[in-house]
């Protein structure tokens, strides 16, 4: 892999020192010195002393016994992480609710991360309670992260939607779009889900030419990158195309896109994204993909 790859800033991902283990450890009980990860809609209970915040643990909730419905996450720097599903008892002078999207500010990138990868399987356990062909309860399988229904033996396993996010470049030029629910002016990268029976790069030829309008060429591998709060794998992508093309947004999912030069980049997405990665490898003129060279017709 290039070097260049390695000079930039690093993603939400990138924790070291810290170590996330996400293999699944079959039937632990959660143990006093564990985390706990505790969601109420679209927020994650915080322990703070009114400026830090950190994660909270069982021994935190006297409340938490071996009744209480949890599920075993993964580990932080070795020490399990617990999604508790019961009501806790919330003194708000030692802790409070965070709206997930604290994780692009929080200073503690382990935070960030095992809040967001938690946030994404809390999403999938609560969306298959039930199987989804017959109805019945789902149960937790018990030897692997997965559910199963006891009544027509389905099994499901975490939900990973993989996406491709591409730069498109023109000479010294940068295309970004601004998409219809951005906030202010914000740009950043063309970005669409794989659909079923497309390879990543038809995927990417598809999604340009229906966002912006262009056919783009030279296509190459960059890196990857998951993103937890769509369920979503992002798969990233350089390509070439003509800045001559007509731009033609589709007026839908993109309000607006045009080609930028380095140095007049408008507002756009943090380094902790890949979008925001590649963004800033072009600013710095050191943005190339590191796969082979696919050409792709569409």
């Amino acid at each position: 892999m290039p070097d260049k790859i390695s000079t930039v800033c690093l993603m939400i991902q990138d924790i070291f020192p810290h170590r996330f283990n996400n293999q699944y450890i079959a039937n632990l009980p959660i143990g006093e010195n564990d985390f706990v990860l505790h969601y109420h809609d679209n927020s994650l209970l915080m322990k703070t002393d009114g400026e830090a915040l950190e994660l909270p643990r069982k021994s935190d909730f006297p409340e938490i016994t071996k009744r209480t419905e949890s599920t075993f996450l993964f580990t932080l720097d070795d020490v399990p992480c617990f999604l508790v599903w019961d009501d806790l008892k919330v003194d708000y002078s030692l802790f409070t609710y965070q709206e997930i999207s604290f994780f692009r500010t929080i200073e503690q990138p382990e935070i960030a991360w095992v809040s967001i990868a938690g946030f994404h399987l809390m999403n999938w356990y609560t969306q298959n309670r039930f199987c989804g062909k017959c109805g019945s309860r789902t149960e937790h399988k018990s030897n692997e992260r997965a559910v199963v229904c006891p009544n027509c033996h389905i099994t499901v396993y975490p939900k990973i939607s993989p996406a491709i996010i591409v730069a498109i470049v023109s000479g010294d030029k940068l295309l970004l779009a601004r998409n219809a629910n951005f906030r202010g002016n914000w740009f950043s990268l063309v970005a669409g889900y794989v659909d079923v029976g497309e390879t990543l790069e038809e995927a990417l030829a598809r999604e340009v030419k229906e966002e912006v309008g262009l056919d783009v060429t030279n296509i190459q591998y960059y890196k990857s990158q998951p993103w937890p709060l769509s369920g979503s794998m992002m798969i990233g992508f350089v390509a070439e195309a003509d800045e001559h093309q007509p731009i033609r947004v589709d007026g839908n999912e993109i309000a607006e896109a045009a080609w930028f030069s380095r140095g007049h980049l408008p507002n756009h997405s943090s380094t902790i994204s890949i979008a925001g990665e590649m963004i800033a490898q072009f600013e710095k003129g050191e943005l190339q993909g590191c796969g082979e060279v696919k050409k792709v017709r569409v």
